[in-house]
């Protein structure tokens, strides 16, 4: 075991009774934890968030994030850490066939979680609505631009924000109408979370992309929208987990586009022939 699962061993008697239900779950599938949002751990022991917060903290962390890193950074070699299951001694054509296999079953597997009711009451979300904003932080963020340059194209108001403070302020001003779209693996972004709580407050209707159906994201959510996803926090914004969210993106925009029909083609051309002379 590493030091922290040996520190967890060690603790043990001093622990309370729900700090040891979230201890016995963890030393019980180390490698299940790392991958677990702090929603699926407390779950998984039967505690509330608050317990597993405050057993990390009894070990020495400052939350459950920097917990899973000390796990996760402990339990397999530097090189599966930071790509996954490949080997340091494989060959590039092994490497090739390998991630292509992995990076396809993300797809497979997104395409068998993203539910036909969440995307019907996405895409009645999104025509309906008067601004559409997506939110994402780091890697997420990155996905949100990309998702406002294609919606915007179909004729849509559509905006993105990667910056934590203005997400505050416009969840702050949003309102019946305006539709919120968070994008986070996790789904344990504090920021984004808590942009989604004040605009779900506001009355605003708000869809979260995210790789964990149990995540505090959800609690917010009218509509969740859940791709396959699993890294541990040495890979956060692996390309696999963006190619799961680009991948739920385009299904939305192409449904969208295929229900606007006139207008989203009218919006597609104009669009185009805008950048006509900006190409040899």
């Amino acid at each position: 075991m590493n030091h922290t699962l040996l520190a967890i061993t060690s603790l043990l008697p001093s622990f309370t009774k729900s700090e040891r239900r979230v201890a016995d779950t963890v030393l019980q599938d180390a490698e299940a934890a790392v991958y677990s949002s702090i929603t699926d751990l407390a779950e998984k022991a039967n505690v509330g968030e608050t317990s597993v917060i405050r057993f990390c903290r009894k070990l020495g962390f400052q939350g459950y994030q920097e917990f899973k890193l000390s796990v996760a950074q402990q339990l397999s070699s530097p090189a599966e850490q930071m790509v996954g299951e490949i080997e340091e001694s494989d060959t590039l054509a092994a490497i090739v066939h390998k991630r292509t296999a992995q990076n396809t079953q993300t797809i497979h597997n997104s395409s068998a979680l993203l539910s036909e009711n969440a995307l019907e009451e996405a895409i009645h979300s999104f025509r309906q609505a008067k601004t559409i904003t997506f939110l994402g932080v780091g890697s997420s963020g990155l996905t949100a631009l990309d998702a406002k340059y294609r919606f915007f194209r179909l004729g849509l108001q559509v905006n993105a924000e990667t910056d934590t403070h203005t997400m505050r302020m416009i969840a702050a001003l949003a309102e019946p109408g305006d539709v919120i779209v968070g994008i986070s693996t996790s789904g344990s972004t504090k920021d984004l979370v808590d942009a989604f709580r004040i605009a779900k407050g506001n009355g605003a209707s708000t869809i979260s992309l995210t790789g964990h159906a149990r995540s505090p994201i959800t609690q917010f959510s009218d509509t969740v929208l859940l791709t396959a996803s699993k890294e541990t926090p040495l890979q956060g914004g692996s390309f696999a987990a963006k190619l799961a969210q680009i991948h739920a993106l385009d299904l939305l925009a192409t449904i969208l586009a295929l229900q606007l029909k006139e207008s989203a083609y009218e919006a597609l051309e104009k669009t185009a022939k805008s950048v006509l002379d900006k190409l040899y």
